[in-house]
């Protein structure tokens, strides 16, 4: 059973482990983003995501269903935080569960992968100095947008 979903509050990793788990799965691929302290080189302080809430939810369902349909008989859930972060707090998680571990790994792949690229999700990464900047998906390009 696919879950995706935008939230607000800390991702419940385990739990979003067990929506995926299961008798018939013999491996789950977990993968954990988290914010780090330093960016290009920069001091990080946090980062404020955000989301066109129904766009990414419908773009999330998309790609789980792809992932799902090219490693037949594998399940997705995937969870993004959007707010203000503090550094190593999650900021995604998938969770892929497939009966053979290489079809397991190759999804939760794909899914990070396709979700960077695809998913109208936007960061502003606070720096130390006290300027933010706005990273773009896919791209690493940013914009500065404040200054200390």
């Amino acid at each position: 059973m696919t879950h995706v979903a935008i939230v607000e509050q800390a991702i419940n990793v385990p739990a979003l482990q067990a929506r995926v788990a299961g008798p018939d799965m013999g491996a789950v691929s977990l993968f954990v983003g988290a914010v780090r302290d330093t960016n290009g080189g920069r001091a990080v302080s946090g980062i404020a995501y955000s989301a066109y809430g129904a766009m990414a939810i419908r773009e999330l369902e998309a790609i789980a269903a792809e992932v799902e349909l090219e490693f037949h008989g594998a399940r997705v859930a995937v969870e993004h935080r959007v707010g203000e972060l503090t550094i190593g707090e999650a900021s995604v998680a998938v969770a892929v569960a497939h009966a053979h571990r290489a079809m397991a790994i190759d999804g939760c792949r794909q899914v990070i992968e396709e979700l960077k690229r695809r998913v109208p999700i936007w960061k502003c990464e606070h720096y130390l100095d006290g300027t933010r900047e706005w990273v773009h998906a896919g791209t690493g390009a940013a914009a500065r947008v404040g200054t200390p």
